[in-house]
Protein backbone atom coordinates (compact mmCIF):
# COMPACT_ATOMS: atom_id res chain seq x y z
CA UNK A 1 0.00 0.00 0.00
CA UNK A 2 1.14 3.73 -1.35
CA UNK A 3 3.09 5.43 2.03
CA UNK A 4 0.92 8.37 1.27
CA UNK A 5 -2.50 6.74 1.18
CA UNK A 6 -1.65 5.57 4.63
CA UNK A 7 -1.62 8.99 5.94
CA UNK A 8 -4.43 10.43 4.47
CA UNK A 9 -8.26 9.07 3.97
CA UNK A 10 -9.30 8.77 -0.12
CA UNK A 11 -12.61 9.18 -0.74
CA UNK A 12 -14.22 6.55 -3.55
CA UNK A 13 -17.80 6.96 -4.35
CA UNK A 14 -19.84 2.82 -5.03
CA UNK A 15 -22.73 3.34 -7.32
CA UNK A 16 -25.33 0.56 -6.66
CA UNK A 17 -28.67 -0.28 -7.26
CA UNK A 18 -28.76 -2.30 -3.80
CA UNK A 19 -27.49 -1.48 -0.61
CA UNK A 20 -28.95 -2.73 2.71
CA UNK A 21 -31.09 -2.74 4.72
CA UNK A 22 -32.16 -4.04 1.24
CA UNK A 23 -31.67 -8.32 1.72
CA UNK A 24 -29.86 -10.58 -0.63
CA UNK A 25 -26.75 -11.14 -2.42
CA UNK A 26 -26.58 -8.17 -4.53
CA UNK A 27 -27.03 -5.87 -1.58
CA UNK A 28 -24.61 -7.86 0.84
CA UNK A 29 -21.57 -7.59 -1.68
CA UNK A 30 -21.83 -4.39 -2.11
CA UNK A 31 -21.75 -3.60 1.60
CA UNK A 32 -19.15 -6.33 1.77
CA UNK A 33 -17.37 -3.84 -0.69
CA UNK A 34 -17.96 -0.41 1.46
CA UNK A 35 -16.93 -2.11 4.30
CA UNK A 36 -13.43 -3.18 3.32
CA UNK A 37 -12.44 -0.33 1.61
CA UNK A 38 -13.27 1.57 4.95
CA UNK A 39 -11.33 -0.56 6.88
CA UNK A 40 -8.29 -0.04 4.59
CA UNK A 41 -8.25 4.02 4.96
CA UNK A 42 -11.35 4.92 2.32
CA UNK A 43 -13.77 7.49 2.74
CA UNK A 44 -16.86 5.64 1.47
CA UNK A 45 -20.04 6.64 -0.22
CA UNK A 46 -22.86 4.68 -1.73
CA UNK A 47 -24.97 6.10 -4.17
CA UNK A 48 -28.25 3.86 -4.66
CA UNK A 49 -32.10 3.80 -4.51
CA UNK A 50 -34.44 4.51 -1.91
CA UNK A 51 -34.59 0.88 -0.04
CA UNK A 52 -37.52 -1.13 -1.69
CA UNK A 53 -35.83 -4.74 -2.61
CA UNK A 54 -36.96 -7.48 -2.82
CA UNK A 55 -40.52 -6.45 -2.02
CA UNK A 56 -40.85 -3.35 -4.58
CA UNK A 57 -42.23 -1.05 -2.15
CA UNK A 58 -40.43 1.46 -0.43
CA UNK A 59 -39.42 0.70 2.88
CA UNK A 60 -41.51 2.62 5.54
CA UNK A 61 -38.85 4.86 6.53
CA UNK A 62 -38.20 6.07 3.10
CA UNK A 63 -41.62 6.33 1.98
CA UNK A 64 -42.50 10.08 1.13
CA UNK A 65 -39.17 11.26 0.43
CA UNK A 66 -37.35 11.99 -2.74
CA UNK A 67 -33.61 11.80 -1.41
CA UNK A 68 -32.36 11.14 2.03
CA UNK A 69 -28.30 11.03 3.53
CA UNK A 70 -27.78 8.76 6.12
CA UNK A 71 -24.70 7.08 7.73
CA UNK A 72 -24.54 3.57 8.33
CA UNK A 73 -21.34 1.79 10.06
CA UNK A 74 -19.70 4.90 8.69
CA UNK A 75 -20.51 4.46 5.21
CA UNK A 76 -22.04 7.76 3.94
CA UNK A 77 -25.09 6.68 2.05
CA UNK A 78 -27.07 8.52 -0.41
CA UNK A 79 -30.57 7.30 -1.54
CA UNK A 80 -32.60 8.74 -4.69
CA UNK A 81 -35.48 8.69 -5.70
CA UNK A 82 -37.11 5.87 -7.42
CA UNK A 83 -40.61 4.16 -8.12
CA UNK A 84 -40.19 0.74 -7.20
CA UNK A 85 -41.78 -2.71 -8.81
CA UNK A 86 -41.06 -6.39 -9.19
CA UNK A 87 -44.16 -6.48 -11.37
CA UNK A 88 -43.64 -8.90 -14.16
CA UNK A 89 -45.14 -6.18 -16.71
CA UNK A 90 -42.01 -5.02 -18.88
CA UNK A 91 -43.36 -1.70 -19.14
CA UNK A 92 -43.72 -1.03 -15.87
CA UNK A 93 -40.10 -2.78 -15.03
CA UNK A 94 -38.72 -0.34 -17.45
CA UNK A 95 -40.34 3.15 -15.97
CA UNK A 96 -39.09 1.57 -12.31
CA UNK A 97 -35.20 1.47 -13.65
CA UNK A 98 -35.86 4.95 -15.69
CA UNK A 99 -36.91 6.20 -12.66
CA UNK A 100 -33.77 5.78 -10.85
CA UNK A 101 -31.55 6.30 -13.87
CA UNK A 102 -32.90 9.57 -14.60
CA UNK A 103 -31.97 10.50 -10.75
CA UNK A 104 -28.72 9.09 -11.10
CA UNK A 105 -28.17 10.97 -13.70
CA UNK A 106 -28.72 14.29 -12.70
CA UNK A 107 -27.17 13.93 -9.60
CA UNK A 108 -23.26 12.60 -11.02
CA UNK A 109 -23.97 15.72 -13.94
CA UNK A 110 -24.76 18.45 -10.81
CA UNK A 111 -23.26 16.92 -7.77
CA UNK A 112 -19.83 17.00 -7.25
CA UNK A 113 -18.12 13.38 -7.30
CA UNK A 114 -14.92 11.53 -5.73
CA UNK A 115 -12.39 11.02 -8.35
CA UNK A 116 -12.63 7.33 -8.17
CA UNK A 117 -15.80 5.78 -8.78
CA UNK A 118 -16.82 1.99 -8.67
CA UNK A 119 -19.86 1.11 -10.77
CA UNK A 120 -22.12 -2.01 -10.01
CA UNK A 121 -22.69 -3.67 -12.83
CA UNK A 122 -25.49 -5.06 -14.07
CA UNK A 123 -28.03 -3.22 -14.28
CA UNK A 124 -26.51 -2.15 -17.32
CA UNK A 125 -28.66 0.47 -18.32
CA UNK A 126 -27.91 2.22 -14.97
CA UNK A 127 -24.12 1.56 -15.53
CA UNK A 128 -24.19 2.75 -18.85
CA UNK A 129 -25.51 5.86 -17.31
CA UNK A 130 -23.04 5.97 -14.68
CA UNK A 131 -20.05 5.34 -16.84
CA UNK A 132 -21.36 7.40 -19.46
CA UNK A 133 -21.60 10.91 -17.04
CA UNK A 134 -18.38 9.83 -15.13
CA UNK A 135 -16.17 9.43 -18.13
CA UNK A 136 -16.93 13.04 -19.52
CA UNK A 137 -16.12 14.33 -15.79
CA UNK A 138 -12.80 12.37 -16.26
CA UNK A 139 -13.46 10.41 -13.15
CA UNK A 140 -11.58 6.89 -12.86
CA UNK A 141 -14.08 4.23 -13.30
CA UNK A 142 -13.42 0.90 -11.77
CA UNK A 143 -16.07 -1.42 -13.19
CA UNK A 144 -17.61 -4.43 -10.97
CA UNK A 145 -19.30 -6.97 -13.23
CA UNK A 146 -20.89 -9.74 -11.36
CA UNK A 147 -23.00 -11.08 -13.86
CA UNK A 148 -22.59 -10.87 -18.15
CA UNK A 149 -25.22 -9.07 -19.81
CA UNK A 150 -27.41 -9.20 -22.05
CA UNK A 151 -25.71 -12.78 -22.17
CA UNK A 152 -27.41 -14.19 -19.16
CA UNK A 153 -30.43 -12.74 -20.05
CA UNK A 154 -30.37 -14.71 -23.26
CA UNK A 155 -29.10 -17.73 -21.97
CA UNK A 156 -32.14 -17.30 -19.04
CA UNK A 157 -34.64 -16.69 -21.73
CA UNK A 158 -35.23 -13.19 -20.55
CA UNK A 159 -34.35 -11.55 -24.35
CA UNK A 160 -34.55 -12.88 -27.32
CA UNK A 161 -31.10 -13.02 -29.32
CA UNK A 162 -30.54 -10.54 -32.67
CA UNK A 163 -33.86 -8.76 -31.41
CA UNK A 164 -33.51 -4.84 -30.88
CA UNK A 165 -33.38 -5.13 -26.93
CA UNK A 166 -30.25 -7.71 -27.68
CA UNK A 167 -28.61 -5.27 -30.09
CA UNK A 168 -28.89 -2.50 -28.10
CA UNK A 169 -27.84 -4.29 -24.96
CA UNK A 170 -24.64 -5.28 -26.48
CA UNK A 171 -24.26 -1.46 -27.78
CA UNK A 172 -24.60 -0.83 -23.64
CA UNK A 173 -22.13 -3.46 -22.76
CA UNK A 174 -19.48 -2.84 -24.79
CA UNK A 175 -19.78 0.76 -24.40
CA UNK A 176 -19.18 0.38 -20.61
CA UNK A 177 -16.00 -2.18 -20.85
CA UNK A 178 -14.53 0.55 -23.60
CA UNK A 179 -14.90 3.25 -21.32
CA UNK A 180 -13.83 2.04 -17.83
CA UNK A 181 -10.33 2.50 -16.37
CA UNK A 182 -10.43 -0.51 -14.70
CA UNK A 183 -12.69 -3.74 -14.41
CA UNK A 184 -13.33 -6.18 -11.75
CA UNK A 185 -14.64 -9.33 -12.35
CA UNK A 186 -16.46 -11.95 -10.29
CA UNK A 187 -15.26 -15.01 -12.19
CA UNK A 188 -12.06 -15.74 -14.93
CA UNK A 189 -15.40 -16.19 -17.36
CA UNK A 190 -16.14 -12.73 -17.39
CA UNK A 191 -12.52 -11.53 -17.67
CA UNK A 192 -12.15 -14.05 -20.55
CA UNK A 193 -15.42 -12.47 -22.09
CA UNK A 194 -14.83 -8.94 -21.53
CA UNK A 195 -10.99 -9.44 -22.89
CA UNK A 196 -12.68 -10.89 -26.44
CA UNK A 197 -13.71 -7.33 -26.94
CA UNK A 198 -10.82 -5.39 -25.47
CA UNK A 199 -8.07 -7.79 -25.48
CA UNK A 200 -5.58 -4.44 -23.41
CA UNK A 201 -8.54 -4.02 -20.59
CA UNK A 202 -7.17 -3.88 -17.32
CA UNK A 203 -8.82 -6.66 -15.42
CA UNK A 204 -8.64 -8.28 -12.31
CA UNK A 205 -10.42 -11.03 -10.14
CA UNK A 206 -12.68 -10.05 -7.80
CA UNK A 207 -14.57 -12.74 -5.71
CA UNK A 208 -17.24 -11.77 -3.43
CA UNK A 209 -15.76 -13.53 -0.35
CA UNK A 210 -17.83 -12.87 3.09
CA UNK A 211 -15.85 -11.60 6.42
CA UNK A 212 -17.65 -13.38 8.86
CA UNK A 213 -16.99 -13.78 12.62
CA UNK A 214 -16.61 -17.38 12.91
CA UNK A 215 -15.86 -17.11 16.57
CA UNK A 216 -19.75 -18.15 17.68
CA UNK A 217 -20.13 -21.24 14.84
CA UNK A 218 -21.49 -24.30 16.87
CA UNK A 219 -21.43 -27.39 15.08
CA UNK A 220 -23.13 -29.37 17.81
CA UNK A 221 -25.35 -32.25 16.61
CA UNK A 222 -28.29 -34.53 17.27
CA UNK A 223 -27.53 -37.93 15.24
CA UNK A 224 -31.86 -38.76 15.80
CA UNK A 225 -32.87 -35.77 13.73
CA UNK A 226 -33.42 -36.17 10.11
CA UNK A 227 -30.74 -34.76 7.46
CA UNK A 228 -31.83 -30.87 7.14
CA UNK A 229 -30.98 -29.28 3.60
CA UNK A 230 -32.11 -25.68 3.56
CA UNK A 231 -31.82 -22.58 0.57
CA UNK A 232 -31.20 -19.10 1.66
CA UNK A 233 -32.30 -16.44 -1.07
CA UNK A 234 -33.92 -15.32 -4.03
CA UNK A 235 -36.84 -17.33 -4.82
CA UNK A 236 -36.80 -16.42 -8.59
CA UNK A 237 -36.76 -17.91 -12.16
CA UNK A 238 -33.08 -18.09 -12.18
CA UNK A 239 -33.11 -20.42 -9.11
CA UNK A 240 -35.98 -22.41 -9.76
CA UNK A 241 -36.86 -23.54 -5.86
CA UNK A 242 -40.29 -24.20 -6.89
CA UNK A 243 -39.43 -26.80 -9.20
CA UNK A 244 -36.89 -27.99 -6.69
CA UNK A 245 -39.71 -28.29 -4.28
CA UNK A 246 -41.72 -30.61 -6.84
CA UNK A 247 -38.73 -33.07 -7.88
CA UNK A 248 -37.01 -33.63 -4.80
CA UNK A 249 -37.83 -37.13 -3.72
CA UNK A 250 -38.97 -36.69 -0.04
CA UNK A 251 -40.92 -40.12 0.38
CA UNK A 252 -37.77 -42.62 0.27
CA UNK A 253 -34.92 -40.25 2.13
CA UNK A 254 -34.87 -39.19 5.50
CA UNK A 255 -34.46 -35.45 4.69
CA UNK A 256 -36.16 -32.08 5.20
CA UNK A 257 -35.64 -29.01 3.49
CA UNK A 258 -35.39 -25.41 4.72
CA UNK A 259 -36.40 -22.29 2.68
CA UNK A 260 -35.70 -18.56 3.63
CA UNK A 261 -36.00 -16.20 1.87
CA UNK A 262 -38.56 -13.73 -0.43
CA UNK A 263 -39.14 -13.59 -4.29
CA UNK A 264 -41.58 -14.05 -7.27
CA UNK A 265 -42.25 -17.88 -6.52
CA UNK A 266 -42.90 -17.24 -2.61
CA UNK A 267 -46.82 -18.02 -3.40
CA UNK A 268 -46.44 -20.96 -5.90
CA UNK A 269 -44.28 -22.77 -3.44
CA UNK A 270 -46.49 -22.12 -0.20
CA UNK A 271 -49.30 -22.88 -2.12
CA UNK A 272 -47.50 -26.45 -3.42
CA UNK A 273 -46.40 -27.19 0.31
CA UNK A 274 -50.12 -26.58 1.55
CA UNK A 275 -51.54 -28.75 -1.67
CA UNK A 276 -49.00 -31.57 -1.04
CA UNK A 277 -49.63 -30.95 2.66
CA UNK A 278 -45.68 -31.69 2.56
CA UNK A 279 -44.27 -31.32 6.44
CA UNK A 280 -40.87 -32.22 5.44
CA UNK A 281 -41.04 -28.24 3.49
CA UNK A 282 -40.51 -25.99 6.13
CA UNK A 283 -40.73 -22.04 5.25
CA UNK A 284 -39.04 -19.29 7.35
CA UNK A 285 -39.60 -16.73 5.24
CA UNK A 286 -37.04 -13.59 5.09
CA UNK A 287 -34.72 -12.97 7.86
CA UNK A 288 -32.11 -10.49 9.05
CA UNK A 289 -28.81 -11.74 7.90
CA UNK A 290 -27.29 -12.17 11.35
CA UNK A 291 -30.76 -14.10 13.09
CA UNK A 292 -30.42 -16.36 9.40
CA UNK A 293 -26.71 -17.80 10.37
CA UNK A 294 -28.04 -18.31 13.64
CA UNK A 295 -31.10 -20.27 12.72
CA UNK A 296 -29.18 -22.28 10.21
CA UNK A 297 -26.28 -23.47 12.24
CA UNK A 298 -28.93 -26.33 12.93
CA UNK A 299 -29.04 -27.82 9.64
CA UNK A 300 -26.56 -29.81 7.98
CA UNK A 301 -25.90 -29.01 3.70
CA UNK A 302 -26.96 -25.84 1.81
CA UNK A 303 -28.36 -25.85 -2.06
CA UNK A 304 -27.08 -23.70 -4.55
CA UNK A 305 -29.41 -24.06 -7.96
CA UNK A 306 -29.69 -22.29 -10.72
CA UNK A 307 -32.03 -23.29 -13.49
CA UNK A 308 -29.46 -22.97 -16.63
CA UNK A 309 -25.82 -23.06 -16.65
CA UNK A 310 -25.10 -18.90 -16.88
CA UNK A 311 -21.84 -17.87 -18.55
CA UNK A 312 -19.64 -15.70 -16.27
CA UNK A 313 -22.42 -16.50 -13.19
CA UNK A 314 -20.39 -17.58 -9.94
CA UNK A 315 -23.47 -17.61 -6.79
CA UNK A 316 -21.96 -15.91 -4.20
CA UNK A 317 -23.50 -18.59 -1.69
CA UNK A 318 -21.00 -20.88 -2.14
CA UNK A 319 -18.68 -19.01 -0.37
CA UNK A 320 -20.92 -17.63 2.16
CA UNK A 321 -21.59 -20.95 3.16
CA UNK A 322 -17.83 -22.34 2.94
CA UNK A 323 -16.91 -19.46 5.28
CA UNK A 324 -19.74 -20.60 7.65
CA UNK A 325 -18.72 -24.72 7.52
CA UNK A 326 -21.21 -25.85 5.17
CA UNK A 327 -20.65 -28.25 2.65
CA UNK A 328 -23.32 -27.18 -0.15
CA UNK A 329 -24.97 -29.44 -3.01
CA UNK A 330 -24.49 -27.56 -6.52
CA UNK A 331 -26.27 -27.20 -9.49
CA UNK A 332 -25.40 -24.64 -11.37
CA UNK A 333 -22.66 -25.65 -13.59
CA UNK A 334 -19.60 -23.23 -14.82
CA UNK A 335 -17.25 -21.97 -12.78
CA UNK A 336 -19.01 -22.64 -9.18
CA UNK A 337 -18.99 -26.54 -10.29
CA UNK A 338 -15.29 -25.87 -10.99
CA UNK A 339 -14.50 -24.25 -7.70
CA UNK A 340 -17.00 -26.58 -5.32
CA UNK A 341 -15.27 -29.85 -6.55
CA UNK A 342 -11.74 -28.65 -6.48
CA UNK A 343 -11.89 -26.97 -3.11
CA UNK A 344 -13.59 -30.65 -1.57
CA UNK A 345 -16.77 -27.91 -0.74
CA UNK A 346 -19.40 -30.90 -1.03
CA UNK A 347 -21.39 -32.34 -4.27
CA UNK A 348 -22.13 -30.82 -7.82
CA UNK A 349 -24.90 -32.20 -9.32
CA UNK A 350 -25.70 -31.37 -13.26
CA UNK A 351 -27.89 -28.57 -13.72
CA UNK A 352 -32.05 -29.79 -14.00
CA UNK A 353 -30.81 -33.06 -13.59
CA UNK A 354 -33.32 -33.96 -11.10
CA UNK A 355 -32.32 -37.80 -11.15
CA UNK A 356 -28.96 -36.89 -10.80
CA UNK A 357 -30.05 -34.68 -7.79
CA UNK A 358 -31.85 -37.05 -6.17
CA UNK A 359 -29.12 -39.66 -6.23
CA UNK A 360 -27.04 -37.33 -4.38
CA UNK A 361 -29.48 -36.38 -1.72
CA UNK A 362 -29.41 -40.14 -1.22
CA UNK A 363 -25.99 -40.00 -0.85
CA UNK A 364 -26.39 -37.31 1.63
CA UNK A 365 -29.34 -38.88 3.61
CA UNK A 366 -27.24 -41.93 4.08
CA UNK A 367 -24.47 -40.28 6.14
CA UNK A 368 -24.15 -40.01 9.93
CA UNK A 369 -24.16 -36.45 12.04
CA UNK A 370 -20.62 -37.21 12.62
CA UNK A 371 -19.70 -37.34 8.98
CA UNK A 372 -21.30 -33.93 8.52
CA UNK A 373 -19.30 -32.29 11.66
CA UNK A 374 -16.18 -33.22 10.30
CA UNK A 375 -17.22 -32.26 6.86
CA UNK A 376 -18.22 -28.78 8.14
CA UNK A 377 -14.86 -28.18 10.19
CA UNK A 378 -12.43 -29.32 7.16
CA UNK A 379 -14.62 -26.94 4.81
CA UNK A 380 -14.13 -23.90 7.51
CA UNK A 381 -10.35 -24.59 7.12
CA UNK A 382 -10.30 -24.82 3.59
CA UNK A 383 -12.62 -21.63 3.55
CA UNK A 384 -10.03 -19.37 6.00
CA UNK A 385 -7.22 -20.54 3.66
CA UNK A 386 -8.54 -20.00 0.48
CA UNK A 387 -11.19 -17.34 0.57
CA UNK A 388 -9.63 -14.67 2.19
CA UNK A 389 -11.39 -11.07 1.37
CA UNK A 390 -8.43 -9.63 3.56
CA UNK A 391 -6.01 -10.72 1.52
CA UNK A 392 -7.74 -10.27 -1.83
CA UNK A 393 -8.35 -6.60 -0.78
CA UNK A 394 -4.52 -5.84 -0.09
CA UNK A 395 -3.28 -7.09 -3.50
CA UNK A 396 -5.98 -5.33 -5.34
CA UNK A 397 -5.08 -1.71 -3.60
CA UNK A 398 -1.17 -2.78 -3.72
CA UNK A 399 -2.39 -2.79 -7.57
CA UNK A 400 -3.84 0.46 -7.65
CA UNK A 401 -7.22 -0.65 -8.72
CA UNK A 402 -8.82 1.62 -5.80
Amino acid sequence: MPFEHLLTMEEITIISNYYPPEKGAAANRIEQLALKLHQNNYKVTVICPLGNYPKGTLFSEYKGKFFVSETIHNITVKRLWIYPSVSKNVLIRIVSILSFSTCLFFYLAFKKTTKKVVVQSPPLLLSFIAVFVLSFKKKKIILNVSDLWPLAAIELKALKKNSFSHRFSLFLEQFIYKKSDIILGQSNEIISHIHSFFPEKKCFLYRNYPDHNNAKLDFTFNENQPVKLFYAGLFGVAQGVYDLCKNIDFNTTNIELHLFGDGAEKNQILQFISDEKNNKIHFHGMLDRNELHEQIQKLDVALVPLTTRIYGSVPSKIFEYASLGFPVLYFGGGEGETIVAENNLGWVASVGNYDEINEKIREIAALQKINFLEKKKMILEQSQRVFNLNKQMSSLIENDVF
